[in-house]
């Protein structure tokens, strides 16, 4: 025998004895009258608060479904099943279901509070407050519509907040509202939205990612979810696939400003970065340069990117021997991303370049300590050796010639500064200038001993202490002066006017 029960559109009209129905082997059978579909949608009803309370919420949601296809007209089946539906965070429906509830029965306490409870779960605390406050003036002394409407005003108060720090570009102080706002407000896509913008925002891209992930499982075509996750993209440099996001957003949400505005910031940052990366390839140093410095005024907001453009026209400038601009550049590229490699290693060149060994060493160990490779390691053996070579005299300083100066130029530069510094020609001098004199005349001597001597030369040119490889660096000044200059008869300064001297040989 098949029986059918009254269906909610059918019930709507329904009287006291419903419509027949048919089973096509015993023939018509009677309807139930209405005190038995009462009873019917009463056991349906404790079938399903069985399995509530057994936390199957499936199951207790398909029988108070029943009953009320059984009784549309009674409110409490409407609000069990809104119960059960937020138990399975289907708060929508559960909205649905409890504002039913509540248009059968104004007087239903209970509807009233789940009604106001979905939409504070859905972040409409305006409309979560009239809810409690009408279950106030069905029962004055409720705790828990008088605890749920402070936690709507609390809402209300971290939304006020967090539009303050937006608009501020506090975005840790939004992060923080939409974290509290969301303990009362779980299922509000508009809170996680903001949260994930704003995580995006502050460079935890992973986390954004997470959130809008989340909502785009629940909601596929949430256009700001959609924005969010190209976002994260965008300041990752991944900018061909942050624009195909930006271009699905519109598709979602045609009046979505800030996904406008991403994408074209987007397409305008990528062609220019493009420009410049090709005047620099076809050798138009100052071209390129002027591009990476346009691209930099697209975005402010886009971390990663711009780190690249300062790393680009550094080494632009290096090429152009803007040494300490290109310094500069790598500086605020790492500033922007504290990981950047390729920026460390580019300052510490630049470093290099403008004998700041000790800048260079640091800059090296950081690199070697993140990628420890052979070439980084050369790199900062390198440097380091460099660093030690400093510290010492610069023989070629003291005698004013380059490191690739001849045998011959060596020569004449000791003559030069050898009579420019020798003793006897600031005789007439105060003491503090004739002690300088002669202290400049003993490294003049030196650095000649050291540079006119091939094997000692090598070993000053390759970074070694030459008093750690016994050789022998003990000398005279003035023997080396008279050995170079000749003659048993001496030298002499002699006046030749105020101020004037001439060297003479005796």
């Amino acid at each position: 025998m098949m029986r059918v029960h009254a269906s909610a559109s059918v019930s709507a009209h329904h009287s006291k004895m419903a419509t027949v129905d048919y089973d096509a082997a015993a023939g018509p059978e009677m309807e139930l009258s209405d005190e038995e579909m009462e009873r019917e949608a009463e056991g349906y009803k404790e079938q399903g608060n069985a399995f509530y309370i057994k936390k199957e919420y499936s199951e207790a949601f398909n029988y108070y479904t029943k009953a009320i296809d059984v009784c549309p007209k009674n409110a409490s089946y409407y609000g069990n099943r809104a119960a059960t539906l937020m138990m399975l965070s289907r708060y929508r429906e559960a909205l649905e279901d409890s504002q039913q509830a509540v248009r059968l029965d104004d007087t239903f306490v209970r509807g009233h509070l789940r009604e106001g409870k979905c939409h504070l779960s859905l972040g409409n605390a305006m409309a979560a407050s009239r809810c409690f406050q009408k279950v106030l003036e069905l029962e004055p002394d409720n705790s828990q519509a008088q605890q749920e409407l402070k936690n709507a005003e609390s809402i209300l108060e971290y939304e006020r907040m967090a539009e303050i720090g937006f608009d501020k570009r506090d975005f840790r102080m939004v992060v923080f509202c939409m974290d509290r706002a969301l303990e009362s407000a779980s299922a509000c896509h508009r809170f996680k939205v903001l949260k994930a913008e704003c995580l995006a925002l502050l460079g935890r891209y992973p986390e954004a990612q997470s959130v809008a992930s989340d909502i785009l499982r629940m909601d596929a075509t949430n256009g700001d979810a959609l924005y969010v996750r190209g976002l994260c993209l965008y300041y990752e440099d991944c900018i061909d696939k942050a624009v195909q996001f930006f271009i699905q957003a519109l598709r979602m949400a045609p009046d979505h400003e800030k996904a406008r505005l991403a994408c074209r910031n987007a397409k305008a940052l990528k062609a220019k970065k493009e420009e410049g990366n090709r005047a620099f390839k076809e050798g138009n140093f100052e071209e390129a340069y002027d591009l990476y410095s346009e691209a930099l005024t697209i975005d402010p907001n886009n971390i990663k990117t711009n780190a690249k453009l300062y790393c680009n026209r550094a080494t632009v400038g290096s090429k152009l021997k803007k040494l300490e601009q290109a310094i500069e550049d790598c500086t605020k590229a790492i500033k922007l991303d504290e990981s950047y490699i390729k920026a460390y290693l580019r300052r510490a060149q630049c470093y290099m370049d403008t004998e700041q060994y000790e800048e260079a060493v640091r800059d090296y160990e950081k690199v070697y300590q993140t990628e420890k490779t052979k070439e980084h390691k050369h790199l900062l053996k390198t440097a380091q050796l460099e660093l030690k070579k400093s510290k010492r005299k610069d023989y070629y300083k003291v005698l004013g010639v380059d490191k690739s100066a001849t045998e011959d130029e060596i020569k004449k530069a000791y003559r030069k500064r050898a009579l420019m510094h020798h003793p006897d020609r600031h005789s007439g001098a105060s003491a503090e200038v004739q002690k300088e004199e002669e202290k400049k005349f003993k490294e003049v001597g030196e650095a000649f001993t050291v540079l006119s001597d091939p094997k000692k030369k090598s070993r000053y040119d390759s970074g070694h202490d030459l008093e750690d490889d016994d050789m022998n660096m003990d000398f005279d000044a003035n023997n080396i002066f008279k050995a170079f200059f000749g003659g048993p008869g001496g030298f002499s300064f002699e006046a030749s006017g105020p101020g004037n001297f001439f060297f003479q040989f005796g």
